[in-house]
């Protein structure tokens, strides 16, 4: 966005420029090694560890857990990538407290659970400054899979299919791989780039090629790519966002959540980013609470959460919630946007407070406005396009078993695929598991 599109309530550099620095650090710094041994101490190492059921990458948590606290974090590195090759990006996002965390038996008893999100980042992140890639490749198989997204599912994936041995190639449609990693998720979540060098990492296991600039359906097609390759597994994310079928949504100023994030993750000066004085963010998961949170971050005065539904129903955790309240970010429940105010650029926007009856979500007669100069959507996405000839169940790809797809020698997985709950550790398990499945469909037929 150029500063000649902006209104003049939206401007850049709202903020003294340390501020900016202050407010996009690490937002949990990495424990040092004694806070890692006394966090370590806390665990009861359960043998039915329910934290381990929790997670969806089935980590082995008391075990690497036990490795720290006997003084050998790069084995407890090794425990948690042989499960989840993303373990330390999922360490920074993962919603521990609503997976792991949340059943751990001292969270339970206490009321305060081992931080394993936190022990994990400590034994990835030891590891990973030593410049050490623990696994080794297999021989070559002459098995070639073309892989269609770079992002968590198609990058766990990658990395399973070529420690087998076979040949992959990464295809992404934008100019940087990573996905949701590298630009979906809130910017002091993940800083120093660490996205990128996380994939620099995983890349060493060999092996992988990565084209990027390459989209689905524009540059290549899922056809060529069946007869160029002996399996492809499709990564593809959610590209396309819905609409909020409010009157006036086209007008300046009102943009997609998600693109805003993109382009905050892409600005190496936070400062030159535009940010209004009063933001709306309508939608209640994790893409409004990274939008709303950083929107204050940035600068903005007032920050509101507008959401359809009742607060409980919110799919952002409560941490989360918490953490938005927190940085002055108000949450309205139980209303929908009907109209976008303004004359070419947004003003304000009129919502209408929601009825929820056995018949679903009506709107009620009662009304509000609120001002706005920026109105970030954050109300889901949806697949961009359909890949020729598969079958889709609602919006998503059909899967069966480990991400079959309805067409022979194809897989899908993460946030394209049915089923899931739209997490980057999901989409690690998905692409991981798909992957094993590839393997042993191609050496079934070698």
């Amino acid at each position: 966005m150029t500063n000649s599109q902006l209104t003049p309530g939206v401007v850049p550099g709202r903020l003294p420029a340390t501020a900016y620095r202050e407010h996009f650090a690490d937002k949990d710094p990495v424990f040092d090694r004694h806070e890692a041994q006394v966090a370590a101490d806390r665990c009861y190492f359960c043998h039915d560890a329910p934290c381990m059921t929790a997670c969806p990458t089935s980590i082995d948590i008391p075990l690497f857990i036990r490795q720290i606290s006997t003084g050998t974090p790069e084995a407890a590195a090794v425990t948690i990538w042989s499960q989840n090759i993303l373990g330390g990006m999922c360490a920074r996002v993962c919603p521990t407290e609503q997976l792991c965390e949340e059943v751990c038996v001292r969270e339970v008893a206490e009321g305060k659970p081992v931080e394993i999100g936190r022990l994990q980042r400590y034994a990835t992140d030891t590891l990973m400054a030593k410049g050490v890639h623990p696994f080794a490749r297999a021989a070559r198989t002459g098995k070639t899979v073309a892989v269609v997204g770079a992002g968590p599912a198609g990058l766990a994936a990658s990395h399973r299919l070529a420690m087998h041995g076979h040949d992959v190639t990464i295809y992404d449609a934008r100019q940087k791989a990573g996905g949701l990693n590298e630009y979906g998720i809130a910017a002091y979540k993940a800083p120093d780039d660490f996205a990128q060098a996380e994939i620099d990492w995983l890349m060493k296991i060999g092996g992988i090629t990565v084209k990027t600039g390459k989209s689905l359906g524009r540059d290549i097609s899922l056809d060529d790519l069946r007869k160029a390759h002996d399996a492809v597994f499709l990564g593809i994310g959610l590209a396309g966002v819905n609409a909020l079928r409010a009157e006036g949504e086209d007008k300046a100023m009102v943009r997609d959540a998600v693109d805003f994030i993109a382009e905050l993750r892409q600005a190496a000066d936070k400062s030159t980013l535009p940010i209004g004085r009063d933001v709306v963010v309508i939608g209640g998961g994790m893409t409004a609470v990274d939008a709303a949170v950083q929107s204050k971050l940035l600068g903005a005065e007032n920050v509101t959460i507008v959401y359809r539904r009742t607060q409980d129903k919110m799919s952002a955790s409560t941490y989360e919630q918490e953490h938005a309240a927190s940085k002055g970010v108000r949450i309205i429940t139980g209303a929908a946007p009907l109209r976008v105010h303004g004359d070419g650029a947004v003003r304000e926007i009129e919502f209408a407070y929601t009825i929820e009856g056995q018949d679903g979500l009506a709107l009620s007669a009662e009304t509000f406005v609120l001002r706005a100069d920026q109105v970030f959507k954050a109300i889901g996405q949806t697949l961009e396009g359909q890949p020729d000839g598969l079958k889709l169940e609602g919006r998503k790809i059909a899967v069966t078993g480990a991400g079959r797809t309805s067409l022979p020698g194809v897989w899908a997985g993460g946030d394209c695929a049915a089923g899931g709950n739209d997490l980057t550790v999901t989409a690690v398990a998905e692409g991981r598991d798909a992957a094993e499945d590839i393997h042993a469909s191609l050496m079934a037929g070698a």
